[in-house]
């Protein structure tokens, strides 16, 4: 990737594939990104560019690379390769590109206070993944014919959804008054079969039906 390119990626700002950091001061932070991505649709981390897209680069950028590869080493749950370039900007500063694959491993993790936290890419933000969003992640991975009973829970799901654009756990298990974790397998259930798509959020995921998303 040259300068010319870098500066290109840079002038569309952040988004769902692009993240800029000046530099790698907390790189415990920032493997969050980087694992949003892998668990998403992949995108590249730029180390030395301003909040602003300025392509500034950054003093000592190997330092920089270095704690950030050492994060990215050991930090992350299961071990992932990311492509990782250099490039001097003039004789004193660098930047540094991070590009991210999506990963056929996801969900990839890090541990917080031995918690295991997943994240996943919303627009410009990396957003922790929900326990649905981590489930679904996970069964992908080997995918199945899913097979479910058509039953009454499902059913007024579907009728809710006919009259509402989405729905989340906490609306369908107290209009279908179903325990949580019931709620949540049927959700998972139905996006696994390809008839609700999951919308992450910060606060509560939506849960949309395949159509309304092609046709809305």
């Amino acid at each position: 990737m040259t300068l010319q390119d870098i500066t290109k990626l840079a002038q569309k700002g952040e988004g769902l594939h692009v993240e800029f950091k000046k530099k790698a001061a907390h790189p415990e932070k920032i493997v969050k990104e980087i694992i949003a991505m892998a668990n998403t649709d992949g995108g590249y981390l730029l180390l030395g560019v301003d909040d602003d897209g300025t392509v500034s680069g950054q003093r000592y950028i190997e330092e920089e690379v270095y704690a950030m590869d050492k994060a990215i080493k050991e930090l992350i749950h299961p071990p992932m390769v990311v492509e990782r370039n250099t490039l001097a900007i003039n004789q004193k500063k660098g930047v540094a590109i991070y590009r991210v694959l999506k990963s056929k491993d996801a969900p990839h993790f890090t541990l917080e206070e031995k918690k295991r936290k997943a994240y996943v890419r919303v627009a410009d933000r990396s957003i922790q993944a929900s326990r649905e969003m981590w489930e679904i992640m996970k069964r992908k991975k080997s995918p199945k014919n899913v097979i479910f009973k058509y039953g009454k829970k499902e059913e007024l799901l579907m009728k809710a959804l006919a009259t509402q654009p989405y729905i989340t756990l906490r609306e369908y298990m107290a209009m279908a008054r179903i325990p949580v974790y019931i709620a949540s397998r049927t959700l998972v259930k139905l996006v696994l079969a390809n008839v609700l798509e999951i919308i992450p959020q910060e606060s509560e995921d939506k849960f949309i039906t395949k159509a309304h998303h092609l046709y809305s």
